[in-house]
């Protein structure tokens, strides 16, 4: 379970002491290390990956390196102690990364291969403990539904071949994984959450590209509008549930792309005109104003008149 706390606020009001305040105050500084820590070795670990997919030689120079580093790793993390883990981890890691590369590489990026992968990606996720494979086996995943990334010079290109699959597909895993979540211990239920957020954020995108592009399933056309309406509403259901739940992650990526929706509607139908600029800058100050009123309004928060400690993993 993770809070945010003002513990200075909370010491003038009389909810903590001094030294608890203290206390909390050493805990948070030693987790926001090993945040700040395990963000350096994610860098790292991405790097190390394009590197060896940079040099070449196919699967030839991926898997080979990829089956050493992976099984050096799984040995130290199941049998190395807590002396090893860190380095087990890390290790377990960026073999995962260059097989699962390997793996796409077999077929020349087919669905099959991209599946493939991120079952790999799972698998080692949960043995390493690791965040950035539970949400790389997401990402892969999407990849198998025909979604992609690509860079361009000061150009960033998005591709989503299916919004309507990748829509359910994602919503419904994000859903799932948020009701397991609750039910597993708290090692992984961190994971649960991370590949949860992942997936919701790729349906998200995948309504963006909707919204603006439409789709067709077999021969239904979707249109444009079908895809905003659903938007919009799926937005408001998730934040409603957000809030209810006291849920603070959840409702504040709904109310992001709240805002995006907002500004991509309100662009694409007036364009770059004054009173567009006029009326998306008036729209964000009432969605910053309502989500600061509902965050008050919380459980939890202050003003919601529960008890803090209540409250939901975000």
């Amino acid at each position: 379970m993770k809070v945010l706390i003002d513990l200075d606020r909370a010491l003038q009001e009389g909810v903590v002491t001094p030294a608890q305040r203290d206390r909390l105050r050493a805990m948070a500084g030693h987790q926001t290390t090993e945040l700040a820590v395990n963000i350096l070795i994610g860098f790292g670990v991405v790097a190390v990956t394009l590197g060896f997919v940079a040099l070449g030689g196919g699967l030839r120079g991926l898997l080979p390196p990829g089956l050493v580093l992976g099984a050096l790793g799984l040995a130290l993390v199941l049998r190395g102690g807590r002396r090893w883990a860190l380095l087990g981890q890390i290790t377990l890691v960026i073999g995962t990364a260059l097989l699962a590369a390997g793996l796409v590489l077999l077929e020349g990026g087919s669905a099959r291969t991209f599946l493939l992968a991120a079952l790999l990606a799972v698998g080692a996720a949960i043995v390493a403990e690791n965040g950035l494979l539970a949400a790389g086996s997401v990402l892969l995943l999407s990849s198998a539904l025909g979604a992609s990334s690509r860079y361009g010079h000061a150009q960033y290109t998005l591709v989503i071949d299916a919004p309507v699959v990748t829509i359910a597909v994602f919503a419904l895993l994000a859903i799932g994984l948020v009701a397991a979540a609750t039910r597993l211990p708290a090692r992984y239920e961190r994971l649960a959450l991370v590949a949860a957020r992942t997936a919701a954020l790729l349906a998200n995108l995948a309504f963006l590209v909707g919204s603006l592009w439409g789709d067709r399933i077999g021969g239904v056309r979707v249109s444009p509008l079908h895809f905003t309406v659903a938007w919009a509403l799926a937005l408001v259901a998730a934040g409603l549930w957000a809030w209810r739940d006291n849920r603070r992650w959840p409702l504040i990526a709904a109310t992001v792309f709240g805002a995006i929706h907002f500004y991509t509607q309100v662009f694409e139908r007036l364009g770059p005109h004054p009173v567009a600029i006029l009326l998306a800058g008036f729209g964000i100050v009432g969605v910053g104003y309502g989500l600061k009123r509902l965050l008050a309004g919380m459980p939890g928060h202050g003003g919601g008149g529960t008890d803090p400690a209540a409250s939901h993993p975000a």
